[in-house]
């Protein structure tokens, strides 16, 4: 098989999203199946569509105008605060949109007016992590005017924790945001659909909270494609961590020193290492590096280590065996490293299922 390559298993990514959508539906939360880390993967989608997620989130609309092109009928949600810019391509290929700035809405109810059809936006709160997010303070305003606005419906709020900053989900913020969307509901006289409370850094604080208060949906990629929370990486029980793995060829096998020689200056990234010498050590070298992937997002075989990487090589160690030139060799991934080899034009994607894909039924 052609490497190095991605091997996604897309019987246990339905498993996990299955699962995970079971485990909310008890706390009244429905989930969005993010596609972001995927590219919008057709196959990823359906998938996550199969298992029960109530619509797609992703952060590019190029990912979302991908799907559309190769028919995934799902609600799409550009989860990422849209470019002005592209105000056009948003309301024509996705259904809702995350706002966190007024005048950007306005564009979109522009732009919705010419194409003669509504979009529906969710406004984003700041609740600790400074990424994106309206301040609390100046919430009521916002809703005003985006209720105010012609060919935009106002779906309801949304927030985001754990990303920039490490905030993590709380009685405090959660508290403040089913406080805010009370408020909201109470001064305009109205219902909101969605209270989205976050992503997959949620999942710790729902299931150990019997009342979750406002909260009524979450927005899912890192836990159901890799089986993981993401304030601490720790495996979710029943749930799959090896969906996605990498799987990358021995280019070179040899002895070498573990000291380099010579006078050292700057790597080719302009780092300074300090190695250690630990005298001669079978060394391995792949043939992939940091133009695909994150070394430090990746976990070797048992026995294997991780010693070094550079553009277009991974150089790793071993106390089991020497692979030999032109072996295999699976890798686990974190995010980051997950993220960079999906982007890579040079890591070949593989799917695999348990069940038909060509198959798959179309889903309204």
């Amino acid at each position: 098989m052609v490497a190095p390559r991605l091997e996604i298993d897309l019987g246990k990514i339905q498993h996990n999203a299955r699962t995970l959508v079971a485990r909310l539906a008890s706390r009244d939360i429905s989930v969005t199946g993010v596609t972001k880390a995927t590219l919008g993967s057709r196959e990823v989608a359906q998938a996550m569509l199969l298992a029960g997620v109530t619509g797609l989130g992703d952060s590019r609309i190029e990912n979302i105008e991908a799907m559309r092109s190769s028919n995934v009928f799902a609600r799409m949600s550009l989860i990422r605060s849209p470019m002005l810019s592209q105000a056009k391509r948003v309301v024509t290929s996705a259904d809702v949109s995350f706002n966190s700035e007024i005048e950007v809405i306005r564009q979109l109810s522009l732009e919705a007016g010419k194409l003669d059809r509504t979009h529906a936006v969710v406004l984003m709160v700041e609740l600790g992590d400074l990424r994106e997010g309206i301040m609390p303070g100046d919430l009521l305003a916002a809703v005003r005017e985006t209720l105010g606005l012609p060919n935009i419906v106002f779906k309801g709020l949304g927030t985001n924790l754990a990303c920039r900053s490490g905030a993590s989900p709380d009685d405090a913020n959660m508290g403040e945001l089913s406080r805010l969307a009370a408020l909201i509901e109470a001064t305009f006289d109205i219902s909101m659909e969605i209270v989205s409370g976050g992503n997959s850094a949620n999942l710790e604080w729902v299931f150990s909270n019997e009342h979750t208060g406002r909260i009524n949906n979450l927005r899912l990629g890192e836990s159901i494609l890799l089986g993981r929370e993401t304030l601490h990486r720790n495996a979710i029980d029943g749930l799959h961590t090896d969906a996605i793995t990498l799987v990358a060829e021995v280019i070179e096998s040899k002895v070498k020193p573990t000291q380099p020689s010579g006078k050292l200056a700057q790597t080719a990234f302009g780092t300074r290492p300090a190695a250690t010498d630990r005298g001669a050590i079978t060394q391995t070298i792949l043939a992939i590096g940091l133009q695909d992937i994150d070394p430090c997002g990746l976990q070797p075989p048992e026995g294997t280590e991780i010693v070094g990487s550079s553009s277009d090589h991974l150089i790793t160690t071993s106390t089991v065996n020497c692979a030999p030139v032109g072996a295999e060799m699976t890798f686990q991934l974190d995010y980051s490293a997950l993220v960079r080899a999906m982007t890579s034009p040079f890591v070949t994607k593989s799917f695999s299922s348990a069940f038909n894909v060509s198959s798959m039924r179309q889903i309204a």
